[in-house]
């Protein structure tokens, strides 16, 4: 469909997850508003994902409130298509005014009156409002110190497909977070000698007492923490949904033959340089996993819970060579590496979004989603409002909270004093 000069009161910016939570409540407010996607609604998880993925919360809890996974089993994980059909799905349940294949190319205000020009791929749109819904995940990152080195074949976790389309050889994941470890694993299990560089990291159980860790979080409260603890800001967090559900295990892992080593610190040729606290991060790792544990029972105690003892949850594997003797400086010819794979995240791109809402280092500013620049909303960045921010529930719940504020300056807006109405004008909509 060919956009061409139209006046809208709220663009958002972006299809996924965030865009379609943005629709169903300014849709529910009445609130006149286009959305646009560049590709197909939550393109990311269809061509942006490895193919065996999987969603890293159940299907009970990593959903929107509107709607069900009718074809996974509640504590299943959903595979990532089945994920994107559910917000297609979901958008279709409200007709969702989404407008796919356009992109947004610039978004500037507007000088002596209200709202935005939108410049996008097929014309140009008149808007009070613009929501950037684009989320966190969108340009990735590979760290400067990556080798200039055409002898291996290097790609971001973004680019991973599955194991078959890595030359043979050992493989070096760079990364160990959600993303680096279920990679790591897959390539391991397909008979690739994997070696995976662990930073600092949180651990959670899987599942623990019969309920999974994001049940934990929330009778806990911890979804609902407004800001990460103080130094924990860029802490990644290893858990997966991959064969059912389990509980990373570093250790386990080495134990399978997967060789772990510290954080990648330089590169000199072939020569890779590695920290040497790889076994400082794990025991991190286990104090995080261990408190989560703790909590549980102390809550279970308290409330007269009736779940089972599960005193196997805190026996762990000895501590394998390569934390005993770590490797502190790796040959990767010598070693067979022929692949890195940089599960190193993300950054953001909002160089289209052309307003006074960012600050120095370009990060944007807001609060709980209402920018420092009049009518510009941001929607589905972590820790929004909070450390469920980030989940699908989580950004369903900002999304309403960014929705009845553009509808609450809608009615500011809609005001008409004394000497209006006396000329017929409409009744005053405040309150």
């Amino acid at each position: 469909m060919t956009v061409e000069r139209i006046e809208i009161d709220t663009l958002v910016v972006g299809a996924g997850q965030a865009g379609v939570a943005m629709s169903e409540h300014l849709s529910k407010l009445g609130v006149p508003h286009l959305v646009l996607e560049r590709s197909r609604i939550a393109e990311r998880w269809r061509t942006e994902r490895w193919d065996s993925l999987v969603a890293n919360g159940p299907a009970w809890h990593d959903r929107f409130p509107g709607l069900e996974f009718d074809d996974v089993s509640p504590d299943g994980f959903a595979p990532k298509e089945r994920v994107a059909d559910y917000f297609e799905a979901y958008a279709k349940k409200f007709n969702a005014p989404v407008r796919t294949g356009i992109e947004v190319k610039s978004v500037v205000r507007n000088v002596g009156r209200p709202g935005f020009t939108v410049e996008t791929s097929e014309g140009v749109i008149e808007a009070n409002r613009v929501v950037a819904a684009t989320g966190p995940f969108q340009r990735p990152v590979i760290p400067s110190i990556a080798p200039k080195d055409e002898r291996f074949t290097q790609i971001h976790s973004a680019q991973y497909r599955n194991p078959a389309q890595l030359p043979e050889g050992a493989v070096l994941v760079v990364g160990a977070g959600s993303s680096g470890v279920q990679i790591a694993d897959e390539l391991q299990r397909a008979g690739k000698q994997v070696y995976l560089s662990v930073g600092p990291h949180d651990r959670p159980p899987r599942a623990y007492r019969n309920r999974d860790f994001c049940w934990w979080l929330g009778v806990l409260g911890e979804w609902d923490a407004a800001a990460a603890k103080a130094g924990r800001e860029h802490v990644t967090i290893a858990v997966s949904g991959a064969h059912g559900g389990r509980t990373v295990d570093f250790r386990g892992l080495a134990h399978r033959g997967m060789t772990l080593v510290g954080l990648t610190q330089s590169f000199d040729g072939t020569v890779v340089t590695f920290q040497p606290d790889l076994a400082g991060n794990l025991a991190r790792g286990d104090e995080n996993y261990l408190s989560l544990l703790n909590a549980a029972d102390a809550y279970i105690e308290r409330n007269g819970l009736d779940l089972p003892q599960e005193p196997e949850a805190r026996i762990t594997f000895p501590d394998p060579q390569c934390v005993t003797q770590p490797i502190l400086e790796l040959d990767l010819a010598e070693a067979g590496v022929t692949s890195i794979i940089w599960a190193t995240g993300f950054s953001v791109d909002y160089s289209w979004l052309k307003v006074d809402a960012f600050d120095t280092n370009g990060k944007p500013q807001h609060q709980r989603g209402v920018s420092s620049e009049s009518g510009v909303y941001f929607l589905g960045l972590p820790w929004q409002s909070r450390r469920g921010s980030s989940f699908i529930w989580g950004v369903w719940h900002d999304a309403k909270h960014v929705a009845d504020h553009i509808a609450t300056q809608r009615k500011y807006l809609a005001y008409r004093d004394a000497s209006q109405l006396q000329k017929g004008l409409s009744e005053p909509v405040i309150g």
